[in-house]
Parts: C-alpha cells; sequence; structure tokens
C-alpha cells in the first residue's frame, strides 16, 4: 500500500527543506509541486522561468490529480508531495485527494513576506496563500471530523527531531533519523525553477538555526503581513 501524504504550504515556508527532509528516507518519494505549471499557465503569472515551468510540466489538472493518485515512483511505500493551495485555480482541489493524508506547513507571515520580496515581485496577499490553506485545513476538518497534523516552521527550526517526529506519529508512519539530513545541491526531483528559488535549500545540508525576531516591514509589505496575520493566527492554534 502506497502512503501518500500531501504537505500543503505557502511560498518560503522551508517547504523544499521539507521535501529535501522525506526524500532522504529510504522509503519515500517525493513530488516538488506538481500543479504548479498548470497554475502558471493557467493565471499567466510571470513568475521566475515561468516558461521553462509550463514546458517541462504536465499542465493538466485531472491528469496530475490521477498520477498523484497512483503508485507511488520506485515502488517506494511512502510518497511526500509538496502542494500550494494557491496553485489551485484549475477544476481540482483537495476534494479530489481523499486517498491522501494531508497536513499543512505554515510560517510568520512577517518571515514569508521577507523572504518572498527577495525573489519575486510581491503585489497582494493572495499571492502567499493563507487564506486558501486555511480554507483548505478546514474543509480537512470537515471532511474528517478530525484536525490534521499543521507543523509551524519555527518550530522545526527550534527543534526538528521533535516537531518531525510528532509529525510522523500523526501521519501514521515510522519515525526516520534520516530526516534530519540531505545531500547538498540540486536534487533530481526539483522542479526547473529551483534554479531560481532553491539557493539557499541547495547550499544546506540539514534544517538551519533556530529563527530570531520577526523581521521588520513597512509600507506595503507591512500591509500584506497584517492581511496574512489572521488566517496564520487561527492555522497555528491547531500546531503541532
Amino acid at each position: 500500500m502506497t502512503v501518500r501524504i500531501a504537505m500543503w504550504s505557502g511560498p518560503r515556508n522551508i517547504s523544499t527543506a521539507m521535501m529535501r527532509s522525506f526524500s532522504a528516507r529510504s522509503d519515500c518519494a517525493v513530488s516538488d509541486e506538481p500543479f504548479y505549471g498548470g497554475f502558471l499557465k493557467d493565471s499567466g503569472e510571470p513568475h521566475p522561468l515561468a516558461a521553462e515551468t509550463i514546458a517541462d510540466m504536465d499542465c493538466d489538472w485531472h491528469s496530475i490529480v490521477q498520477a498523484q493518485s497512483g503508485i507511488a515512483p520506485r515502488g517506494k511505500t511512502i510518497w511526500y508531495q509538496k502542494h500550494m493551495p494557491h496553485h489551485m485555480i484549475g477544476p481540482v482541489s483537495i476534494a479530489d485527494f481523499s486517498n491522501h493524508r494531508h497536513a499543512f506547513l505554515i510560517r510568520a507571515p512577517e518571515r514569508v513576506v521577507a523572504s518572498y520580496r527577495n525573489k519575486n515581485e510581491l503585489r497582494s496577499a493572495e499571492m502567499l496563500g493563507f487564506a486558501k490553506l486555511r480554507e483548505y485545513f478546514q474543509f480537512e476538518c470537515d471532511r474528517t471530523g478530525m484536525s490534521p497534523p499543521v507543523l509551524d516552521s519555527d518550530d522545526i527550526l527550534r527543534d526538528p527531531q521533535g516537531t518531525l517526529s510528532s509529525l510522523c506519529g500523526a501521519l501514521g508512519i515510522a519515525w526516520d533519523p534520516a530526516m534530519l539530513s540531505w545531500e547538498k545541491g540540486p536534487h533530481a526531483e526539483d522542479g526547473v525553477w529551483g534554479a531560481h528559488w532553491y539557493d539557499k535549500v541547495n547550499a544546506s545540508t540539514g534544517f538551519g538555526a533556530a529563527p530570531g525576531n520577526l523581521p521588520d516591514l513597512d509600507g506595503d509589505y507591512a500591509k500584506v503581513a497584517e492581511a496574512c496575520r489572521a488566517d496564520y493566527e487561527a492555522l497555528k492554534a491547531h500546531a503541532l
């Protein structure tokens, strides 16, 4: 039986480090944002490497769902899938993943804004996906009658082993210490956009240091972070 894990998060949220962590398990395959190409094609968002991403990926929404619901690559028993709710602008949604175990990764909006603005133009709070993340969390609560696991990236960085072992327990899989480190550099499973977005994680071999104070923001950046605050706090209340 394949255990399919859908990890939903926003951008600049240590989501790639989490993908690296699961890929370090010998029993786990990983997928990197399989709906990103479809999102870029249908939205026309001018993201870095957008044309290259669209050309490299399956951009048919139903085809992607079918593929992500199949047998894990290379015969692995666990399949970790990195997803972003704000990419889900096509005719499919979390409702089409009833055969997955869902989890949610969050990060303080001030940290997300400070990181995102260094990589891409930030025009609105919707680009960070907090509201959609909360919507998907509530959908899963309503569907199962239980709260799915939520992880705050600050907690992971403060205590990787404790937080990740709790996640594994919540997902019904065994904890594996191999999740604490990985090979440096780009990985074969990375999307082509990694050349722009993944410089820090490519330079790493494990999770970074515990976070410091929240960054100071001003002007429109502060307004974007504040617009995300209520959704973040609602999810944070359920964090492991």
